[in-house]
């Protein structure tokens, strides 16, 4: 029979906790985003590259990160390593393991943005007297990025949500953590964990829609 009732008084007391690990959640998924991005562009590089060691490590970077679970790449930053005497504690064991992930399958949207831009575009930078670099950073960097924006985005939710794999390496300064510790204390695991889903369903929108507020107020023309 189904006779389990409601508090929802401690939930809602709960909130402010709850809300600051919003924000850890949001900040770990920001500086994963932005690491990951950073490497992605050097990964999509080197997928496209004709140097063999570096078109090598740079796919198998890809497809340990695209075809291994998240889970498993956060264990081995923080078990993996440690086990190499490479201790990292919680946090950054979920910063490396997000941002190794986000990093394998943004390199394939950028790879695919830049095969979307026509050579002739890099011929007209060097024809103005750019150099190689130059092109790269100010023409087709910028171009690529328009194309690849929306998968970015996608991404920067994927990347939040992952921050809940923390809780499995003893991460309890993020929402999932901060809930679960709640929830060991009091044992209303309806009411907490409801609370937590609303409010990972309300930043995960609060993206989507500031994208595309951007999306309109950049790529109008």
């Amino acid at each position: 029979m189904f006779n389990y009732t409601f508090h929802w008084r401690p939930a809602f007391n709960a909130l402010p906790r709850m809300f600051e690990g919003a924000l850890v959640s949001l900040q770990i998924a920001v500086l994963s985003l932005v690491i990951g991005t950073a490497i992605a562009v050097v990964l999509a590089l080197g997928r496209r590259s004709d140097n063999r060691l570096f078109y090598g490590f740079a796919t198998g970077w890809v497809e340990l990160a695209r075809n291994t679970p998240a889970l498993f790449q956060v264990y081995m930053t923080y078990f993996g390593l440690g086990s190499l005497g490479i201790h990292l504690d919680s946090y950054a064991s979920l910063l490396v393991g997000i941002s190794f992930n986000n990093a394998g399958y943004l390199a394939e949207s950028f790879r695919g943005g830049l095969n979307a831009i026509p050579e002739t575009q890099t011929r007209a930078a060097r024809s103005l007297g750019m150099g190689a670099t130059q092109a790269f950073r100010l023409v087709v960097l910028p171009q690529m990025f328009r194309i690849v924006f929306y998968p970015l985005t996608n991404q920067m939710v994927w990347a939040l949500l992952m921050t809940s794999l923390g809780v499995t390496v003893g991460l309890n300064t993020d929402l999932t953590g901060v809930t679960q510790e709640l929830n060991v204390r009091t044992f209303r695991t309806f009411e907490y964990f409801l609370f937590a889903a609303v409010i990972y369903y309300l930043m995960a929108k609060f993206i989507t829609l500031s994208a595309r507020l951007l999306a309109w107020r950049l790529f109008r023309y």
